[in-house]
């Protein structure tokens, strides 16, 4: 597999490359990953089965879409395929400092940048993951139509295939036929998203730039990426602040961000198991207590 994913690095960066070392890399759950050197030139290497390629092209489609603003830097993408049946995804290996190194408020600037980034529908060209979930990514001008139908609704359609029916389910049925008011004189733009803005998902090089990665692009909603950063905390207060300053949220968001981090909940549920259950339902109780 080594002697392939070598000959793949240089045929996409056009200088000879050959797999001299590797070292595992802890952190994630769902790859496995390495570190690779030759010579001296090192990648970052994600493996997994076969059948998941389709999930790292569309990670790296994705890092190339965040690239292309120039907002904020991502792992370049070097090349993906299979080898040994094993799927796998080279990137650029990026030296990371440690987060007090790093500037909260350059973060939050340069992800307000991102967010100015903006297409005529939301979603996306293509389908990709969040997690090990399929996210559906299918177009539409609709920003309420695309969550309720794209979003909460497909977690809860698995969700009842797990067997998670009962309250959760009759909570979900109502709040997706009240989903319109929470959007009322709200109709944001379909900004680029990360989709997937966990504290796990940035870091700072040594430079003390702030890089991101590990996404789950589409577009809609920028609230939803800071939803996100709120859901399992990790940001520091500086990155929040840098953000509204140079992006003011709409007030609505107070409610909002509990409908967004619902998804993410979900699922959790949904790959992890019912210890996500009750937080699911209580998120769906306090959404239905707003929407009246």
């Amino acid at each position: 597999m080594w002697n392939l994913i070598g000959k793949e690095i240089s045929a996409a960066t056009g200088a000879a490359f050959s797999v001299e070392t590797r070292s595992s890399v802890g952190g994630g759950c769902i790859n496995t990953a390495y570190r690779v050197e030759g010579g001296a030139r090192r990648f970052f290497v994600k493996t997994n089965r076969a059948s998941a390629l389709p999930m790292f092209e569309a990670e790296a489609g994705g890092l190339h879409e965040i690239a292309a603003t120039c907002a904020i830097r991502v792992p370049n993408p070097v090349c993906a395929g299979v080898a040994a049946d094993r799927a796998f995804l080279v990137l650029e290996f990026i030296d990371f400092a440690t987060r007090s190194n790093g500037s909260g408020e350059e973060l939050g600037r340069r992800l307000a940048a991102m967010h100015r980034v903006v297409a005529q529908r939301c979603g996306w060209r293509r389908d990709n993951t969040i997690g090990a979930t399929p996210q559906i990514n299918t177009p539409t001008e609709n920003w309420p139509e695309f969550w309720r139908e794209r979003r909460l609704g497909y977690q809860l359609a698995l969700a009842a295939r797990s067997g998670y029916r009962g309250a959760l389910q009759r909570g979900g049925e109502r709040l997706l036929a009240k989903l319109e008011g929470f959007f009322a004189g709200y109709a944001p733009p379909p900004s680029l998203l990360h989709g997937d803005l966990w504290g796990g998902n940035f870091a700072f090089d040594r430079d003390g730039t702030p890089v991101v990665f590990d996404p789950a692009v589409y577009y809609g909603d920028r609230e939803t990426d800071l939803a996100m950063t709120e859901l399992f905390g990790g940001f520091p207060a500086s990155f929040h602040a840098a953000y509204r300053e140079d992006f003011p949220l709409d007030p609505g968001y107070r409610v909002r961000k509990t409908l967004y981090n619902l998804y993410h909940v979900l699922n959790h549920l949904n790959l992890f198991g019912g210890g996500y259950l009750g937080q699911a339902e209580e998120m769906i109780a306090r959404l239905l207590s707003e929407a009246g």
